[in-house]
């Protein structure tokens, strides 16, 4: 390779961090590319507005077309999810978990550090996940911050979308509904507010995740997945 070509390609990693937050994206399929590609989902997950420049974001105008690409290369094999976010938007992140849970390329989620709110339903759109033996997921209501307009057909729209997270959840994951409501909506264990926190295996315990592990029994996990071996143990 030439210099030149070598300080191209540095040139396009520098862009891609700056611009995606990765060190790379998949490779078309005819490049050189790793069989496990792995997608970050960190900080606070924006939505329709654009947050301030301080905060640690992931735009999901960013991931929804990485994905797209992951599933239409056939030299990656597998995704792994690494996720340690603080929540965010409501509905970005649930494009973001259907956009998972439809894929026919096998995926596995772990969770480090943080999978709170909106996280919980992408963690558990992958086939398989897994928590580190520190992380925290926070279970809670709802919220809307800003202007809310107090008339009847608000409450409705917030209990509506309540409902849709709650569905998605249940439906991908071993809680049962009544369960993860009253995680939910419990009071006394979060100062001033509702809701549970789920530590480590306590989140594997109540069926929100699969299993306790780190990275790699992810990767191993998601081998498992590629080779054909079905839903993992």
């Amino acid at each position: 390779m030439s210099e030149y070509e070598e300080r191209h390609d540095e040139e396009l990693s520098l862009e891609t961090i700056k611009e995606l937050g990765q060190m790379e994206v998949p490779a078309s399929a005819g490049e050189e590319s790793q069989p496990f590609h792995c997608l970050t989902i960190i900080g606070q997950i924006e939505g329709h507005m654009v947050l301030p420049p301080r905060n640690k974001t992931t735009k999901y105008e960013h991931v929804i077309p990485q994905l797209v690409a992951i599933e239409q290369n056939p030299k990656i094999e597998g995704l792994l999810v690494v996720l340690n976010t603080v929540g965010g938007d409501i509905e970005a992140g649930l494009a973001i978990a259907e956009m998972l849970k439809t894929m026919n390329t096998p995926t596995v989620s772990l969770v480090l550090g943080g999978g709170h709110s909106i996280g919980a339903p992408i963690a558990v759109a992958a086939d398989y996940s897994i928590i580190s033996a520190t992380a925290t997921m926070t279970i809670h209501p709802i919220r809307l911050s800003g202007l809310v307009i107090g008339v009847p057909q608000t409450y409705e729209y917030l209990d509506k979308m309540q409902e849709r997270v709650i569905r998605f959840i249940v439906k991908h994951s071993r809680v049962g509904t009544e369960a993860l409501r009253d995680m939910m909506f419990r009071t006394g264990e979060l100062v001033r507010d509702v809701g549970t926190v789920l530590v480590g295996d306590e989140a594997v315990k109540v069926g929100l995740m699969d299993e306790v592990g780190g990275v790699a029994t992810a990767l191993s996990r998601l081998s498992q997945l590629v080779s054909g071996e079905g839903k993992v143990q």
